[in-house]
C-alpha cells in the first residue's frame, strides 16, 4: 500500500458513490445506517450528514467528547473548501511534505485533513453534502463512511474499500 495508490482509490470511491439524490430522507437514512452499523460494533463516534451548509443527520455514540465534534467542523471545512474528502487532502498534503497551514495559510484550529469526512455528490448536480465520522483513527472513519455508502446504494464495499493496511 502506497499513499499515491490510496489516492487513486478514493478518487475512484470518490467518482463511484454517486448518489442519485440527496435531501433530508437521504441524510436520516446515511445516518442510521452509520449510527447502526457503530453501535453494533461499539465503536464511540460522532456522525454528521449535512447538505454543505445545514446539518441534517447528527448523534454522538457512547464514549465521544466535545473534541470529536470540533474534529467534524474541522473534516467538513476541507471538503467543503476543496471538494475531496478530508482523507484524500489529507494524503495530497503529505504526499507534497508540508501541511494545509503551511501549502494554504489555512488555520489547523478550522481544517483537519484527517479521513473521515467525505463528499456526498449527486448525479448532474455535483458535491452537495458531506457525511463525516469523527472517534476512530483516520483510515477507519473514511472507510466506516464509505462502508455506509455502499450499503445505501446497492453496491459492494469488497470492491471499493481501500486496500488493507
Amino acid at each position: 500500500m502506497s499513499l499515491q495508490s490510496d489516492l487513486e482509490r478514493i478518487a475512484f470511491q470518490e467518482r463511484e458513490l454517486t448518489l442519485p439524490e440527496f435531501g433530508a430522507d437521504t441524510a436520516w437514512d446515511l445516518g442510521s445506517r452509520l449510527r447502526q452499523m457503530a453501535h453494533e460494533r461499539k465503536l464511540a463516534v460522532v456522525i454528521d450528514v449535512r447538505r454543505i451548509g445545514q446539518p441534517l443527520f447528527y448523534t454522538a455514540l457512547e464514549g465521544t467528547t466535545p473534541d470529536n465534534v470540533d474534529w467534524v467542523r474541522r473534516k467538513n471545512n476541507v471538503v467543503e473548501r476543496f471538494h475531496i474528502s478530508s482523507y484524500a487532502a489529507g494524503i495530497k498534503e503529505k504526499i507534497k511534505g508540508h501541511s494545509l497551514t503551511e501549502s494554504q495559510a489555512l488555520p489547523v484550529a478550522d481544517y483537519a485533513t484527517h479521513g473521515g469526512a467525505f463528499p456526498l455528490r449527486v448525479t448532474g448536480a455535483g458535491i452537495v453534502g458531506i457525511a463525516t465520522v469523527s472517534g476512530l483513527p483516520m483510515r477507519a472513519d473514511h472507510e466506516l463512511v464509505i462502508e455506509a455508502l455502499c450499503a445505501l446504494l446497492g453496491r459492494d464495499y469488497a470492491e471499493l474499500k481501500l486496500p488493507t493496511e
